[in-house]
């Protein structure tokens, strides 16, 4: 009876998350129903509940394994036909995803507004490499990540990999996340660009973009974040004409005026001057207290009088110091620990972009045609958004992690993953009690 009763609890728990899923994706859905039948709007559905059950790094995102899961056996291509039938169809485009997206980070934008709360949109750059494909649409080249992590001294063994940087066949991916000083991030927008081909495009002119919408969404509501990988003068000047509030960490190498009124390199302003303020501040990464120090100086571009602030940020000895520039005013030591914590802060898209590359597999999808796989992508991305949406639930996400995917040994207790641990729960339960919404299975 005690087991009857389990079971049964159990498949109300895949019932429940089933209903979650489809209470996040019913604007889309319903969007969608106004453009294309509704047989494709329930494969978009059942679609999402496929890629969060099929968990595989590099065959994730595949249509014929994911037409497998969907209807199953001899019929798994009868399912990659409906999964290409609503990919290829050319009565809707990605945008209707990329839309919701905004609609969805606006949303915990004024929610965060109403809490009081500082809010926080970080930026990252990344790309999805295809290594071994030629004939895709809109292929340019990238520089491998991969190849640059394996390419990385390892202590202890002789002749290190050296020479130029490695590149490979793919894509340039730009993301934005939205989040407050702490709790669950959002997923604001994520798009992928080529410097090749019909779609052929700039970094500069992509980002841009992309940084007039948000002026025009948000304005001056939210502090932007970006890493070293948008110093510069004239992105810095294009974000002080459109007013906005950020904190970007400087290039040492880079110029600034200081507050003496000479042009030098970032990093000479702080040289010889004392931290107005230490403390031990927790590194997540490493699992360990640094003793940190801070200092500010009032400074600006040479060619820009604007008043800007460059925090610096001293880990102590072995780390390298982090050089933050900030239209924020920084005057007290309590004021520019806060820009140092806000900056921390970017480490959120940082796993944000491993998960979606490894646990998600975006770089799995085999599509020739460039919106084809945009839409693919961005469905993917409806599962990951949806995974993050769950993380504030905590009462339903520890009854379900420890039912699915209990842990034992403190490593694994100790680890923060609640996204990989999430996955497999959500997958284990899936498959253990199939959704509703999905195709019964062929038997035979």
């Amino acid at each position: 009876m005690n087991k009857r009763t389990s079971k049964r609890e159990k498949a109300q728990e895949g019932r429940e998350l089933e209903d979650r899923c489809w209470e996040y994706l019913k604007p889309v859905l319903e969007e969608l129903h106004r453009k294309v039948d509704r047989r494709l709007v329930k494969t978009l559905l059942d679609l999402v509940l496929v890629i969060l059950m099929h968990r595989h790094r590099t065959s994730g995102l595949v249509l014929s394994e994911l037409g497998d899961h969907l209807l199953g056996g001899e019929r798994g291509p009868a399912g990659v036909k409906r999964i290409a039938s609503l990919i290829h169809s050319v009565k809707w485009k990605s945008s209707l995803i990329v839309n919701y997206l905004w609609k969805c980070a606006d949303e915990k934008v004024k929610a965060l507004r109403e809490q009081q709360e500082a809010i926080y949109v970080i930026w990252d750059e990344s790309v999805l490499e295809k290594s071994e494909s030629l004939q895709a649409e809109g292929l340019c080249a990238v520089r491998s990540a991969k190849a640059a992590r394996l390419k990385r001294i390892k202590p202890g063994y002789f002749n290190p990999p050296g020479g130029r940087p490695i590149f490979v066949p793919g894509f340039n991916w730009l993301q934005l996340l939205v989040t407050g000083r702490k709790g669950t991030p959002m997923l604001a927008h994520l798009c992928w660009w080529t410097t090749r081909g019909e779609q052929a495009s700039q970094k500069r002119v992509e980002e841009g973009k992309i940084l007039r919408k948000v002026a025009k969404l948000w304005g001056r509501k939210v502090i932007h974040i970006w890493d070293r990988g948008f110093a510069g003068s004239p992105w810095t000047t294009l974000a002080l004409d459109h007013r906005l509030r950020f904190i970007v960490r400087w290039n040492i190498r880079y110029h600034l005026v200081g507050p003496d009124g000479r042009k030098q390199e970032g990093w000479k302003i702080a040289r010889g001057k004392r931290s107005w303020q230490y403390r031990l501040v927790w590194d997540a990464r490493r699992r360990c207290y640094r003793k940190t120090g801070i200092i500010a100086f009032p400074v600006h571009l040479p060619e820009d009088d604007r008043l800007l602030f460059l925090v610096v940020s001293r880990p102590g000895y072995g780390r390298k110091p982090w050089y933050l520039l900030t239209t924020q005013p920084v005057h007290t030591s309590q004021q520019a620990w806060q820009i140092v914590f806000a900056y921390a802060r970017r480490w959120q898209i940082e796993m944000s972009l491993r998960f979606t590359k490894s646990e998600m597999a975006f770089e799995s999808p085999r599509l020739l045609h460039w919106e084809s796989r945009m839409k693919f992508l961005l469905i993917a991305s409806l599962a990951y958004a949806f995974l993050l949406s769950l993380l504030p639930l905590t009462n339903f996400l520890f009854r379900l992690l420890s039912t699915f995917c209990h842990r034992t040994g403190k490593w694994s207790q100790e680890i923060s993953a609640p996204l990989y641990r999430l996955r497999l729960a959500i997958s284990r339960l899936w498959l253990t009690f199939r959704p509703h919404s999905l195709p019964s299975l062929d038997s035979g």
